[in-house]
Order: structure tokens, then sequence, then C-alpha cells
């Protein structure tokens, strides 16, 4: 209590413009108390013929003649002798970071709150005026800010109380009338109002897609998992078939372990891939979400308003979204049920049973996008550049290969190329050297008049007219023209499509599922055809370049995490 009453007593016999004890106190005609050198530097710096109370605002004219009040000035002295503090607490005062009070002369208090109307900072004392005379009631006070002069227009000197829409900017009255007639404009309180709205909605929506997120998350996670013990029981269930084959089967073992280790790294690095993709996504819309938090708080208008121009929200979903509902996933239990079933076949069939099986272990599901639209979603079954390749032992001797065998080119010439039983003979053709199952995309960049871009089983006749792509059951194939149309054909069947003159196409196969989709990639993706049947067998990439000049290039395509 006796603190409490120094306190209060050091409050009365202070001086509200240095903040400190009076010294050689000084009375006003308003009744206020100053010291003496504080109120004449204070009336000094104001204009000559009005001066003013700085607590009441009280104008004096002429301006008083002051003099020492000497009953006052014995109270003080009095007080200094009983213990009393010649200054408040050090936490009263300014410091690094803080807002000072710009009232304050000598050392500075910390300013409680900022008049928008004044562009000044007051500490408590210096604010009491806001609060006690009519006219500074109507005065707009927010928390303390050290951005005040950026709500002074920098070419007339005046708030800046007006946002004009036109330009997006904060204005003054005189702006308006000036540079910025004419123009869309409103109050910048009504224009806040109207954002801070707008801001809300944001905010619902990034939390939104923020819980969206953090499930699929977990579901991810779920998925990982998953994948993990569906590969560590097929590796096991594998392990006790084998162990009951012949020697030659040890071999066969050994490579499908190898083959279910290689295809879980895959595809648990995809899962892993898009989870932590997703976690980095929930980050920044975490730190987004902060970053709106802050700003609906922001009770200067004319800093809300700056910081919202400039404010620029993420739209669309940043990373393609998995569809974990589209169908029962399936991992690799398969792989045992087709071990199983060639353990009784395998004599002079083993090469046959090995394909069937490997199809098996590359067949996985993974919570990725099954019916891709975007190149986004696609790329992210894109195959790498090292993964498909161009067979030469396929290649037609008027066909040279190029870019680390991915590129095609017509020829006059006819190559001397060592004879072997895969080549195509009368077709200026080529295979893929890998074979192609499970899901996976590719992209074809071509030139010239013409080129084919197709998919075919590796027994496809290599002469006669059953070897041309699209002329028999064992091929499917796009003829791009270069007047902008394609055809597809499949069995000899063919089927005309408008497109626009684009010189690159896009092909995904899903082995399992029976789809096999192309598109024209432009600065759109355009599905070209899409065919839904049933693969027999593993299918291989090819390109049909059948025109002297022509160009086909199987190119790289980025993982693009953006859609």
């Amino acid at each position: 209590m006796a603190q409490q009453e120094d306190h209060l007593d050091w409050e009365k016999f202070s001086c509200l413009i240095c903040l400190d004890l009076l010294k050689d106190p000084v009375s006003i005609p308003c009744g206020h108390s100053y010291c003496m050198n504080c109120i004449e530097s204070h009336w000094d710096e104001e204009d000559q013929r009005v001066h003013s109370c700085p607590q009441c605002r009280q104008m004096f004219s002429p301006r008083p003649v002051l003099v020492k009040n000497t009953t006052l000035a014995d109270l003080v002295e009095e007080l200094k002798k009983t213990g009393l503090q010649a200054a408040p607490a050090d936490h009263c005062y300014a410091g690094p970071g803080d807002v000072a009070c710009d009232f304050c002369t000598g050392r500075k208090r910390k300013a409680l709150k900022s008049c928008l109307e004044c562009v000044v900072s007051y500490c408590e004392q210096h604010l009491q005026p806001h609060y006690e005379v009519v006219q500074f009631k109507k005065h707009k006070l927010i928390e303390a800010s050290a951005n005040l002069q950026e709500n002074v227009c920098s070419n007339h000197n005046e708030v800046m109380k007006i946002f004009c829409r036109t330009d997006q900017q904060c204005i003054c009255y005189l702006c308006s009338m000036d540079e910025h007639k004419g123009h869309n404009t409103v109050s910048a309180a009504a224009e806040m109002t109207k954002r801070k709205k707008k801001l809300g909605l944001n905010r619902q929506e990034i939390q939104q897609r923020i819980q969206t997120r953090e499930n699929h998350v977990k579901m991810l996670q779920q998925e990982v998992e998953a994948i993990n013990r569906s590969a560590d029981e097929a590796e096991s269930n594998t392990e006790k078939l084998f162990t009951e084959l012949v020697n030659l089967i040890r071999k066969v073992s050994s490579a499908v372990k190898r083959k279910i280790r290689s295809q879980q790294e895959i595809e648990v690095s995809r899962a892993k891939k898009l989870k932590e993709t997703l976690e980095q996504e929930l980050i920044e819309l975490r730190k987004e979400h902060t970053e709106l938090e802050k700003l609906s708080h922001t009770q200067d208008q004319i800093q809300f308003l700056h910081n919202y121009v400039s404010f620029s929200l993420s739209k669309g979903t940043a990373c393609p979204l998995p569809n974990f509902n589209t169908h029962p996933l399936s991992y690799f239990e398969n792989v045992s049920k087709a071990v199983s079933e060639a353990r009784g076949k395998l004599t002079g069939t083993s090469t046959e049973e090995w394909n069937k099986i490997s199809m098996t272990v590359t067949e996985v599901d993974v919570l990725l996008p099954q019916d891709p639209k975007t190149r986004a979603e696609l790329s992210q079954y894109a195959v790498q550049r090292n993964q498909l390749t161009l067979n030469p032992n396929t290649a037609n001797t008027r066909l040279v290969l190029s870019e680390e065998n991915r590129k095609a080119t017509s020829v006059k010439d006819t190559q001397s190329y060592i004879g072997h039983p895969e080549r195509f003979m009368y077709n200026a053709q080529v295979l893929s050297r890998q074979q192609l199952t499970g899901r996976c995309y590719w992209e074809v960049q071509w030139s010239g008049l013409g080129v084919s871009v197709a998919v075919a089983y590796k027994d496809i006749a290599r002469t006669g007219d059953e070897s041309v792509f699209g002329d028999n059951e064992k091929s499917w194939v796009l003829e791009c023209c270069s007047n902008g149309n394609y055809n597809f054909k499949h069995k000899g069947n063919k089927k005309t499509i408008r497109g626009r003159q684009s010189f690159r196409v896009g092909v995904f196969l899903d082995h399992r599922a029976g789809i096999l989709s192309f598109y024209e990639i432009s600065e759109t993706v355009t599905v070209l055809h899409r065919v839904q049947t049933t693969f027999t067998q593993p299918l291989y990439a090819g390109l049909g370049v059948y025109y002297f000049g022509s160009t086909a290039e199987l190119c790289e395509v980025q993982k693009d995490n953006k859609s």
C-alpha cells in the first residue's frame, strides 16, 4: 500500500512534459503545473501568437507570464526528503523496439496508443486529453504503431483516409481531387471492412485446405506402412514357395525378391515424396494462415490496406491430391499367387512365367491420381530418362538413332545394321528396349511431315503388312500429321481426330486397368483418344518415322508438383 501511495504522490507532483518530478514548478492559468523550463521550451516551439496547455489544450493569448510556485516547490522538496522516488520504473520508458511517446521531452515513455488524426503516438499520461476533451474523443486511436508516417501522403502531407480502387492505393483528399480525380474511390475504413470480410473467407479456405492435406498425410503414412507389410508378406510367401522348386527355380526366386524390393522402394519413395510435398505445403499454408491471422487483427486501416494490396494468396492446389476411394488397393499379394501357379508349369515355360510374376510385382496400387488429367498429375508417372530407350536391334535400316538411343530420324540411305530377328524389315519403325507395365507416362517430340506414336507387343510381326503399327491386333498407334490432325489405328480400323498444331504427344498407360490414352501437349493438355481394353502381354513403346527428314524423340518429363 505504501508503494502505491508513493507512486500516486509521484504522479501528482510530476511534470507531464518531462515525466520527472517538478523542477522550478509553475502553474499556468488552466491550473496544470509544469517545470518552468519544460513549458517555456514547449511554448517556444508553438505559434508565437497562441499558446496552449499540453494536457487540456486550453488556448492562451497573450503568452502567460510564468512565476515559480513556491508552495508547490516546497512540497516537492519535502516529498523528496521522505524518500519519494524521483522517476518511475525503467519499464515505463521506451527501449529498443518500443514505440516512444512523441509528446515526451527528454527521456521518452512507451507509447500506449497512436492517433490516426494527430499522426502522433502518446504515452498513458499524454493520452488523457483524448479521453477528456470533446474534440479529441472523435479521434481514431489504435495500438501504438511505429509506422504512422505511412498514413501521411508524401505529396500533400495530409492524412490518407481514402482508398483508390482504380490504382489500388491509399490517397488523401487532395489526391482524390488531383491525379486521382474521376477514379473509383471509397473511404479507407470502408475498403478495410470489405477486405477483412474477404480475408475471413480466404482464411476459411486455407483452413479447409490444411485439414484436407493433414488427412491425406495420415492416409499416405498408412499407405507406406501397408506397402511395407505387404512386401514383407510377399517376400516371406515367395521364399516358402521357391524353396520347393529345383535349382533352376532358385535363380528365379532371387530375381523375384530383388524385383519386389526394387518395386517396394519405388512405390514407397513415390508415396513418401508426395507425403513430404503435402507436409511442406502444410507448413507454407500454416505460415500463410498465421500471416493472415496477424493481418486480420491490424487496426491501422492504412497499414492494413498497404499490406493487403501487396499480399498475394496462393491459389489452386500446389500438389495433386491422391484418390483414396477409386478402387480397393492391392500391393504384392498377387506375387505369391503367380509363383504358386508357376510351380506346376515351369518345365519349358520358365521365361514366360517369369514375365508374368514380374508384371504382378510392378502392378502395385499407390495412392497417386489414378485418372490423371493435368500435366502435373501425368508427370507423377513419368518414365525416367534411362528407363525408356529405343532398341537398335528393332530399328529399320532407314532409321538413324541418336541422343543415347532416344531419337529416331528417317534418312534416304540404308544403314548397314547387323541382321537381327527383331528388326523391322519393311517399315521405318522401332520399339523400345524396356517393356512397359503398371502405370507409366512418356512424351514424344516430333518434326517433319508426320510420325507414328505407338505401343505394341514384343511378338508383333517384323515383315509384311501385319508389321505396320495399327494394322494388327498387337499394336495401337496415333498417327500425327503436319496439318494438325491425328489418326488412331488398331486392327486396321482408323479414326480421324481433329486437333491443333502441336509437335508434342503424351502417352499414358495403365497396363492392369487396360487404359491407354494419347494427349496433345501444348499450353494445355488435351486428350486425343482413350482406349479401354485388356492387355495380355507387356507393351513396348514404338515410333514410326516414315517420311524422309522427319524425327521423333522420347523426351524427359520433369516432375511437376504444381497443378
